[in-house]
């Protein structure tokens, strides 16, 4: 308990400090959203956090609204444009979720919050990703992000939230900014994000969104 109380210090200070730069960034970003992909500007989802206590995640949208002539959303891919590519590849659509890190229902680094539906499907092991808060980077994310399987990104999460500490959140975040930088594991192989969970190994449909997929 300790250690994530000091994780929610650190959070507040990196986020107010850090202010002046990324709230300009944020104004600009959801302008060009609101020009390029109309609106809303910002996607809305309801996640798990600390202890599978569900709130709602922010991000900026990536995705149109086109739809079949049936109106049933189109795939992710179809609905991906030039700047959305942009805005993912750079992750700047995470950048709202700073509001979460400030709410407290999530941290600067930890396990990614993914889909509520996937709760019943965790194995004990892996709902132990739960137990820390989730982040806007984690582990997973800088040892291979998108192009992990749903395996190795659990088991990934694991290992952070039993050997986390605030030297390596400082080695994640230095990481986070490299690949970045470099924009790799945005996507998996044949996906425009992430195929959803499935504890079969089995890919299941998924209910397209407006937003992003799970990362």
């Amino acid at each position: 308990m300790g250690r994530i109380w000091f994780k929610r210090v650190f959070d507040l200070i990196m986020v107010i400090l850090l202010a002046p730069l990324w709230l300009p960034l944020f104004l600009v970003i959801a302008l060009l959203v609101r020009i390029k992909l109309g609106s809303p500007v910002l996607f809305r989802q309801e996640r798990p956090g600390l202890h599978e206590e569900i709130f709602e995640l922010v991000k900026f949208r990536t995705m149109t609204a086109q739809r079949d002539a049936g109106g049933k959303l189109l795939p992710d891919a179809a609905r991906l444009t030039p700047f959305s590519g942009w805005l993912r590849s750079t992750s700047l659509d995470e950048l709202p979720e700073l509001i979460n890190v400030l709410r407290g229902e999530m941290s600067l680094v930890g396990p990614r919050p993914l889909l509520v539906q996937y709760l019943p499907r965790y194995n004990a092991q892996q709902r132990r990703r739960h137990e820390v808060p989730p982040g806007l980077t984690g582990w997973a994310q800088v040892k291979g992000r998108n192009t992990l399987s749903w395996e190795e990104k659990f088991a990934l999460d694991v290992w952070y939230v039993e050997n986390h500490h605030f030297w390596l959140d400082l080695q994640i975040l230095a990481f986070t900014v490299f690949q970045v930088a470099t924009r790799s594991g945005i996507s998996a192989p044949g996906d425009a994000t992430m195929p959803e969970f499935s504890p079969t190994g089995i890919s299941k449909e998924v209910v397209p969104d407006r937003g992003k997929g799970p990362s």
